[in-house]
């Protein structure tokens, strides 16, 4: 039988080069624009049509590509926004604020040199003046204004790639050692450097296109040096207000003197030690350093114990910041100063499974402070200092059921030890007197940037 084939009628018709890109979105929108525009335009327009914070983007995701606000658009492609409430629009902006804040430095105070050290938990960067005395109020006033006039100004940011030689050059007319050490180990010929307002840096990645979008910062003065505080990305349109600065300060100090002690202030020097193997030497020094700041909490905890009658101490952290590690550490340091350290786990505390609190999803909340049966461990802390005889309980974790634990007593120089993440928590010891207490917050605060 004979099959009648009929050709297949097509839509391709004969075209003229397009001048245009388009761009699609997750939701299908899609626009248009002439090539070579850059994202932010894209970026801008898209939240026009749906009443986006323009202020808020930081970025682009280009084809699954992270890039610049300034970034071309050269060929059709989907697109979504960074916005600062993202890790990567965070590290966008804070990076930028960086660059705004020594630009101000530069034209109010030349030949300054200003180091960000570490960031703080409620968003923020803790700079210290190297050739300078710490500014007084006054002199961080003026600074954050110039800030706020060259945000109001919209200066744009330049962005050229140089030989190698040209920046080293750079850094070198500077006295900036620490990327004159850094460019040591690059393997690339070239280098992307970012230029505002005339002054020209390396900052390791992305910048924003202009200081128009940087509108949330604050400087705040401590004793040695200042906060440059940023948004964090839970609420990115406000700062939070700083705490315990004095004692986040002095864990900065005592960072920076162990850092100049092991020779090690910058990721420049830390590649020389590893180039000339001496890697394991630093590694002692630095567990060296970290015993000794051990041996003297337990010197504290033991004269506390004399003079204030200090019996309890409490280990606060974060997960995986070594709660654990370091309470075996204290605890042997503690023998060295004649007290015999007791270590009661808070595991063993736990309600029965059926009165764990449970979470939005429903599933059990062990990290709940109500997962802990309070009642029951208060009263066995006070009965244990008070020198009387008392049966632990230990949770059976395979029946969730708390059943009969061991006996136990403690002598006059026993110290009680707990670690665990609500060890600051007030809440959870509420029947024992405070100055009975030691509390330690354990946790990798400072990093070598």
């Amino acid at each position: 039988m004979a099959i009648d084939i009929q050709p297949i009628q097509t839509a391709i018709v004969l075209s003229q080069p397009r001048e245009t890109v388009r761009v699609t979105f997750k939701n299908g929108v899609v626009l248009e624009g002439i090539i070579g525009s850059a994202i932010e335009g894209f970026l801008k327009t898209y939240q026009e049509l749906y009443e986006g914070d323009k202020s808020l983007l930081m970025g682009g995701v280009l084809d699954g590509r992270l890039r610049e606000l300034a970034y071309p658009v050269m060929r059709d492609a989907t697109l979504d926004p960074v916005l600062l409430s993202s890790s990567d629009g965070g590290r966008i902006y804070r990076r930028s604020l960086v660059m705004l804040m020594a630009t101000a430095v530069e034209e109010l105070f030349p030949n300054v040199k200003v180091s960000v050290r570490y960031s703080i938990p409620e968003g923020g960067f803790y700079c210290k003046l190297l050739n300078y005395k710490p500014f007084d109020e006054e002199e961080l006033n003026q600074l954050e204004a110039q800030m706020r006039l060259i945000v109001a100004a919209d200066e744009p940011i330049t962005k050229r790639i140089v030989p190698l030689d040209e920046a080293a050059n750079l850094f070198t007319s500077r006295d900036e050692d620490d990327k004159i050490r850094l460019l040591e180990q690059r393997t690339r010929n070239s280098l992307t450097l970012y230029g505002l307002r005339g002054r020209e840096d390396y900052y390791y990645g992305y910048m924003l296109p202009s200081t128009g979008y940087m509108k949330h910062f604050r400087l705040n003065g401590v004793n040695d040096g200042f906060i440059l505080q940023y948004p964090r990305k839970e609420n990115p349109t406000e700062l939070e207000p700083i705490t315990a600065l004095s004692k986040i300060v002095a864990v900065f100090r005592q960072a920076d003197n162990w850092l100049e002690r092991m020779g090690v202030q910058d990721i420049g020097q830390l590649n020389r030690i590893v180039r000339e193997d001496r890697a394991h030497e630093l590694i002692l020094v630095a567990e060296a350093l970290h015993e000794q700041h051990i041996a003297h909490i337990a010197g504290e905890i033991g004269q506390q114990h004399e003079t204030k009658g200090v019996q309890l101490v409490l280990i606060a952290g974060p997960s995986s910041s070594g709660k654990t590690t370091f309470a075996k550490r204290l605890a042997i340091q503690l023998f060295a100063h004649g007290l015999r350290p007791y270590t009661i786990e808070l595991d063993n505390y736990f309600v029965d499974r059926e009165l764990t609190p449970k979470d939005e999803s429903g599933e059990y909340n062990f990290e709940s402070l109500g997962a802990i049966n309070r009642e029951m461990f208060n009263e066995h802390l006070l009965q244990l200092m008070a020198g009387k005889q008392v049966q632990l309980p230990r949770f059976d974790f395979l029946n969730g059921k708390s059943v009969p634990g061991l006996k136990t007593q403690l002598t006059r120089n026993q110290i009680i030890i707990i670690e665990g993440i609500h060890g600051l928590n007030p809440q959870l010891v509420p029947a024992i007197p405070p100055d009975k207490i030691y509390r330690v917050y354990v946790s990798a605060l400072t990093q070598l940037n």
